[in-house]
């Protein structure tokens, strides 16, 4: 039985997109290359190119004509693949950067914003090759333009790998270093995880899973304006009331994803995946998160009752979403990207949002502590201290946690970095004073939580 859409729904969505900033935030491609692994770097290297070219040829230029036709903008297109720890673990080459310069060419050549997957997962232990590609990672995101990597370092059913996190404090650190002269850039585009999901097309964290098929099309949507929209015109409406709205909203921006994913995916003539119905906002006016949260009551976000107002608007979401799509998938809920969403640095300068009140909200929100610039002295073990904290809120909580941090050399609190473009502008965020190196440097593994024990 076909769909019916009246005329008023028609009007509504228009105006979403006209007005609210209701946009389609990616389509992203994921490319298996396990059937690129050889002994040989430079055989890799071909196999990659090929692969990558022969399935993207087509992506934006179909993108563009989708958004064409029906009217709703897509803003990224990208691509996603198979870890490179995994594709390249047969390589006798000292490092993987050559890899990396290979994906960088590729997505160039196919004309996509980002490619991500030199990744590796290592919540339990590392390979040879898994800790070859994370030493890689410093020197592959400052030689690359489009390359984002990302590191699986936990996960609710094996722990912390501890040596991971002491490692990837290390490498986000030498990643600022490379890239000083572009504000640690480098680290801007690197994700540590824990629970990390196969199918999550938003950047950087995006990999392309082995449970995954050999092609796939995901879909990012995006509708922060949409949803704040919503709330401000039911101000002084109970807390059920709200959640009622935000879901109907939810479910509408949904379905707009899953339509226009869909005839992506027909177009190029690869499966359909999941819509990932997350709230990600933008340093647009008017397409922020924070935005949200306040129009709820608070005067500013990072004030008592955010962690509250964040859990409703997280929830609500995803219960949206899930009505208006079988297909529901990737991270789903609301970012809380500092540097990306101009209601939270304003909070941030108005002294209303801390580093610590950030970490409270991660455990009811998507993903984590999200593009915080933090001062450029601030030592490897602190960095790893940070991502054990959002790891161990991810692991005991079941859900997926992150750490996007960028130390600026030669910066400190009170100064801004400008990263420009949809990475915004961030100010310089206090950490910790006190020190976590012997903490660190214990190494091992945290064990996994009791309720890991569940089959």
């Amino acid at each position: 039985m076909p769909i019916s859409i009246s005329n008023e729904e028609i009007l509504e969505t228009i105006n979403m997109i006209e007005s609210e900033n209701l946009d389609i935030r990616t389509i992203t491609m994921g490319i298996s290359l396990r059937d690129c692994a050889h002994s040989d770097i430079d055989v890799v290297c071909e196999k990659i190119y090929k692969k990558i070219t022969t399935y993207a040829k087509d992506l934006v230029k179909v993108g563009e004509e989708v958004a064409e036709d029906y009217g709703i903008p897509i803003i990224n297109k990208r691509i996603s693949v198979t870890p490179i720890s995994i594709v390249a673990d047969a390589c006798e080459a000292p490092d993987y950067v050559k890899i990396a310069k290979t994906m960088d060419a590729a997505a160039k050549e196919v004309g996509v914003n980002f490619i991500g997957g030199f990744s590796a997962l290592v919540q339990k232990g590392m390979t040879k090759g898994d800790e070859k590609l994370i030493r890689s990672i410093p020197q592959a995101l400052a030689e690359t333009e489009f390359v984002c990597a990302s590191v699986n370092v936990g996960s609710s059913r094996a722990g912390i790998n501890m040596d991971a996190v002491r490692l990837m404090g290390q490498v986000v650190k030498e990643s600022a270093d490379l890239t000083a002269e572009e504000d640690g850039l480098g680290s801007a585009k690197l994700v540590v995880f824990c629970n990390a999901v196969e199918d999550n097309p938003f950047m950087a964290g995006a990999f392309h899973g082995v449970g995954e098929p050999e092609v796939v099309l995901n879909v990012g949507v995006s509708g922060p304006g949409v949803v704040l929209n919503a709330v401000r015109k039911i101000p002084n409406a109970p807390f059920d009331e709200l959640a009622t709205t935000i879901k109907h909203t939810a479910f509408k921006v949904t379905r707009s994803g899953e339509l226009v994913g869909r005839e992506a995916a027909r177009r190029l003539g690869i499966p359909f995946g999941i819509v990932d119905l997350s709230l990600a906002p933008t340093p647009a006016v008017g397409d922020s998160v924070a935005d949200i949260l306040e129009a709820m009551g608070l005067e500013r976000c990072g004030t008592h009752g955010t962690t509250a107002a964040l859990a409703m608007l997280n929830d609500a979401v995803k219960k949206g979403g899930a009505m208006a799509s079988s297909h529901v998938g990737g991270l789903s809920g609301a970012f809380i990207p500092v540097s990306e969403d101009a209601g939270m640095i304003r909070a941030v300068e108005d002294g209303a949002l801390s580093f610590n009140k950030l970490e409270a909200m991660t455990c009811v929100c998507s993903v984590g502590l999200d593009m915080i610039a933090i001062p450029g002295d601030t030592s490897a073990e602190t960095i790893a201290a940070i991502i054990a904290d959002e790891a161990a809120i991810g692991m005991i909580n079941k859900k997926t946690t992150a750490v996007r941090v960028i130390p600026v050399h030669g910066k400190n609190v009170g100064d801004k970095v400008v990263f420009g473009g949809l990475l915004g502008y961030a100010p310089i965020m206090e950490v910790g004073k006190f020190s976590a190196d012997e903490f660190i440097h214990r190494g091992g593994r945290i064990p996994a939580p009791i309720h890991s024990l569940n089959n």
